[in-house]
């Protein structure tokens, strides 16, 4: 690990200073400004350089612990973990990561974003107030410019506001999500389905060809924040994980 400065994203001024701190973190982490491995300034200096508390901080610092992007290690520090390899089996890798890990050429292409009507059937894969806001996005993730994956995506727009601002044509909604919006829970559905027309045709696959097909919904405290389905060639896609025991 190497003690050579890193560069600091600036804050965006957008919401509370603690939030801002951890946007400006999380960015560095998921562009690879700062990779595995990399040590976070302590937190005296971050509080000189955000101008900001060492609550604020610490409390930036322990929500993007909380999610595995840092590690917090006695007489060590703060460091970046390698996320994509030491996240369990039961969290979703990020597409790009997945990809880049094996030497591939990622790609990434937004099909579709609109708003769900008031009673879009599809409202029902997110829990959430009839009236509320609710964005719908289709993407393509590819490796070496093969369908790697097909992402459904609903967002409450009331738990991330901000996102109906993003140019999701260059950045994909759950790469944007990780970065800005916290979560306390998540809840995952794994399993193995035959491809629709739509999904074969994304895919390139023939209609009723297996696909892994794996689901996540996330919660900040009692608000849903997002419904994830990713789907994946069933020939050649295998989900992995390393496990550490929790005592």
């Amino acid at each position: 690990m190497s003690d050579t400065p890193i560069p600091i994203p600036p804050l965006d001024g957008d919401g509370p200073i603690w939030l801002q701190i951890r946007r400006s973190m999380a960015l560095a982490i998921l562009t690879g400004d700062w990779p595995a491995g990399t040590r976070v300034p302590a937190e005296t200096s971050l509080t000189d350089i955000y101008a900001a508390s060492r609550m604020t901080v610490n409390k930036a610092i322990q929500s993007l612990a909380s999610e595995g992007l840092v590690e917090r290690r006695p007489r060590t520090g703060t460091i970046v973990t390698a996320r994509a390899r030491e996240r369990p089996v039961l969290e979703i890798w990020d597409a790009a990561d997945a990809v880049r890990r094996d030497g591939r050429r990622y790609g990434y292409r937004l099909l579709s974003c609109d708003m769900l009507a008031p009673g879009a059937p599809a409202r029902g894969d997110l829990p959430a107030p009839a009236d509320a806001a609710m964005m719908r996005m289709l993407c393509l993730h590819s490796s070496d410019d093969r369908p790697f994956q097909l992402e459904e995506r609903l967002v409450n727009v009331a738990a991330a506001p901000r996102i109906v601002r993003q140019p999701l044509e260059t950045v994909s909604p759950g790469a944007w999500l990780l970065a800005n919006v916290p979560w306390t829970q998540a809840r995952h559905r794994i399993s193995a389905r035959g491809a629709t027309a739509a999904v074969a045709g994304h895919l390139a696959l023939a209609e009723g060809e297996a696909c892994l097909v794996v689901e996540r919904r996330t919660w900040n405290a009692d608000v849903p924040v997002t419904m994830g389905r990713f789907w994946y060639p069933g020939d050649d896609h295998a989900l992995e994980g390393q496990f550490r025991p929790s005592w």
